[in-house]
Formats: structure tokens, sequence, C-alpha cells
């Protein structure tokens, strides 16, 4: 492998990375909105789409601004969304055992979130740059 080739990887990494520092920020602040009213099972499902919608926007502007897709925005941000949904179901599954078996991340749920964010992170990596933003713009 080219060093520039590593380069460009290890820089996307951290930048994915980010994005999963946002997305993470965004989730915890969401589902702590909504726990009380809705439940924490169901305001995970609402934390989770906000997180998408803030880490498509991020990678679109920063991780993949040199790939595109080659599909307009809104079928892209579904795409994007679509294997987010493959990641996120290992993350919301990491989350929701914790959950129910572990007092302590019950009672912080913020635990799950950690755990479930870095069990979906390779899976939503790979998906990403690998299926969606896979061609490099001329």
């Amino acid at each position: 492998m080219r060093r520039e080739d590593l380069v460009e990887a290890a820089a996307g990494f951290f930048w994915f990375a980010m994005a999963g520092v946002v997305g993470f920020l965004v989730d915890t602040g969401v589902l702590y909105l909504l726990k009380g009213a809705l439940g924490v099972y169901v305001a995970r499902l609402f934390s989770f789409l906000c997180a998408a919608i803030s880490t498509w926007l991020f990678n679109r502007a920063v991780t993949f601004r040199g790939r595109e897709s080659g599909h307009s925005k809104g079928k892209e941000f579904g795409l994007y969304l679509a294997l987010m949904l493959i990641g996120g179901s290992i993350n919301y599954g990491t989350f929701a055992l914790l959950v129910s078996r572990l007092p302590q991340v019950a009672e912080f749920p913020v635990l799950g979130v950690a755990a479930g964010s870095l069990a979906g992170m390779v899976v939503n990596l790979l998906t990403s740059r690998f299926l969606l933003f896979r061609f490099r713009r001329a």
C-alpha cells in the first residue's frame, strides 16, 4: 500500500470518528430530552435518526469531501440512512442488551449509547466508504 493511501485512510478514519463524536452528542442529547416522555427505547429510535442526519451532513462535508456517491442529495441520504441501519441495528442491539441486563447502564443510559456507538462504528465506516462514497471527485 502506498504512503498516500495510508495517510488518506488514517485521515478518513479520524474524520469519521469525529463525525461519530458529533452523532454521539446528538444521539445522547435527544435521548435524554425524550426519554421521560417516550421511554428509553422509543426515545432512542428518535435520537438515532437525529444522529444519522447529523453524521451524514458531517461526513459528506468533511470525511468524504473528496468522494461522491453519484446520487442526488436526497437519494444519497436515503442510501446513507439504509446503510446506517445496518450499523444501527448492531448499535441498538448492543444498547438494548446492556440496558436490559446491567442495572448501571439502565441507570445511566449514556453508557449503553457509547457501547452501541462503538459496536456499530466499524460497519458504518466500511459501508459508507466502500458502498456509498466510493467514487473520487474529478
